[in-house]
């Protein structure tokens, strides 16, 4: 029996619940990975080689390939766990945070500094006029 999940109306987010974990898992283990030099070394040396030792779907595949951080989420990717695919390009979690939004790291940092996004059009679909 399927949850009530309310939340799937908020537009433009994608909640880690238990489903999302169990999509995810093995992009999330392939993340975690990471955490060892060797492992990021396999990587950096052939990445598909080294994603392809994962039983990942080919679409969580081309979303790290591409490193399309929010289709990795859409795919059950967790943020926290995806940080270490930036650690290793070594980026930083800011310059990861403005990829997902389109911006800068410059627009990024002064949009948080001033307080964040604007809650406008974060509410769910059917509360909208």
């Amino acid at each position: 029996m399927a949850l009530d999940k309310p939340y799937t109306d908020v537009p433009g987010t994608t909640i880690f619940d238990a489903d999302q974990a169990r999509r995810g898992y093995h992009l999330n283990q392939f993340c975690m990975s990471l955490m060892k030099a060797e492992n990021r070394e396999r990587f950096k040396a052939n990445e598909r080689a080294y994603l392809d030792e994962w039983p990942m779907s080919e679409e969580q595949k081309q979303a790290v390939l591409a490193r399309d951080l929010n289709r990795c989420i859409e795919l059950g990717g967790n943020i926290y766990f995806l940080a270490k695919i930036g650690a290793t390009d070594g980026r930083s979690f800011q310059f990861m945070a403005a990829s997902m939004t389109g911006m800068t790291q410059e627009e990024y940092a002064q949009m948080m500094i001033k307080g964040g996004r604007s809650p406008e059009g974060n509410r769910y679909s059917s509360e909208k006029k």
